[in-house]
């Protein structure tokens, strides 16, 4: 590997609201406004049901198991994660049925992962009103991690996060369309706080987003789309979706396009040298115990580790499997990371991506990529 690569750690939806909140140290309020479940706590009693007893409080690093060593032995420069949830005690729920709520007091538990940057423009962000993402936006600062994709107004959801890496950028913007479930009234305005809300995937707000990464992108500087798209579940990539990852790569210059909001992974290309991850999948959540979707395994996740060399191209993939547990992070047994090689190699094959299972998957590179 090269001295002037840059290693990054992605992973998709960290839903650390609802039963999560409810095993850790500072549970909030569990009353929640669901059509059937009104309390968070059952989430916590049909996961134990499922798996077992889970002795609460548990410990901050709990939740995140056997990725906190993973980690420490990857050792990535940057650390990313889209965060499914609203950071706040604030009861002004958004009555759209689903309402993820953290209590701030709960921080630590991101910050014990050194996790560097959350994506915010998502369907659970504002789910407690508008200041809950008020208080979402002020617990991250002061927690010292990283966001984009909200703000006070537009402006502010549309700006990027940057860090400086091996004295180059690493620069990302956070984007959701309406087909994850956002809400069009989350749309942040000059006047209104909110998210940075694609309404359509028009031309129009291509060249937008290319003048916005042209503030801030150098050459030498790796540009990140983390983006919140599609249906929870299914497998088909709709092609206006690829097509626009194309343009954000071709004309807008980003290097890495990642996806989210499928609760399982999705298919994964190489598209002129740069990374697509279409649907990264879940990797924390409080589903265990709820019936329905079960062939899809949204207790199946992956770690990606990527590698950008010095003109921001690709070098290398290699995901860990992980499975969800008594709402803890384990590495996936062998039958299972052999399951999702299948899927990756099924949903890949059209991309011309394939993966094979050493220890970890390790993507295959196409030779027309590269």
């Amino acid at each position: 590997m090269s001295i002037d690569s840059i290693k990054i750690f992605m992973c998709g939806d960290v839903m650390t609201g609802r039963g999560i909140d409810q095993i850790l140290p500072y549970p909030s309020n569990p009353i929640i406004h669901e059509p059937f479940v009104k309390d968070a706590k059952e989430y916590v009693r049909l996961g134990e049901m499922a798996n077992g007893y889970i002795s609460k409080p548990v410990e901050f690093s709990y939740i995140w198991g056997d990725a906190l060593k993973e980690l420490e032995k990857e050792k990535p420069d940057l650390r990313i994660i889209n965060l499914e949830t609203a950071i706040t005690k604030s009861d002004d729920y958004f009555d759209k049925g689903i309402n993820y709520r953290m209590n701030p007091d709960n921080i630590p538990c991101l910050k014990v992962a050194n996790i560097d940057f959350c994506s915010l423009a998502n369907n659970h962000t504002l789910d407690w009103g508008y200041s809950g993402l008020i208080e979402t936006l002020d617990t991250l600062k002061k927690a010292n991690i990283k966001s984009a994709g909200a703000g006070m107004n537009i402006d502010e959801a549309e700006s990027p996060a940057i860090f400086n890496i091996k004295n180059r950028k690493v620069i990302i913007f956070s984007y959701g369309l309406e087909d994850s479930g956002i809400p069009l009234t989350w749309a942040a305005k000059k006047d209104r706080a909110g998210l940075n809300l694609l309404k359509d995937l028009s031309r129009e707000n291509l060249i937008h987003i290319k003048e916005k990464v042209r503030e801030f992108k150098e050459k030498g500087d790796i540009a990140i789309a983390s983006i919140h798209w599609g249906s929870n579940w299914g497998y088909m990539i709709p092609n206006e979706h690829i097509e626009f990852a194309h343009k954000l790569i071709d004309d807008a210059n980003f290097d890495v396009i990642h996806g989210h909001s499928s609760h399982h992974v999705k298919g994964i290309e190489v598209y002129n040298k740069k990374l697509i991850i279409y649907g990264c999948g879940d990797f924390i959540n409080d589903y265990e115990g709820i019936t329905g979707y079960e062939e899809y395994r949204s207790d199946l996740g992956l770690m990606y580790f990527l590698s950008l060399d010095e003109n921001c191209n690709l070098i290398s993939l290699h995901m860990i499997p992980t499975q969800i547990k008594k709402f803890r992070v384990n590495k996936a047994l062998r039958k299972d990371a052999s399951w999702l090689k299948d899927v990756l190699n099924r949903e890949c094959k059209r991309f011309g991506i394939s993966v094979h299972l050493n220890d970890n998957l390790i993507l295959k590179m196409p030779k027309a990529s590269f």
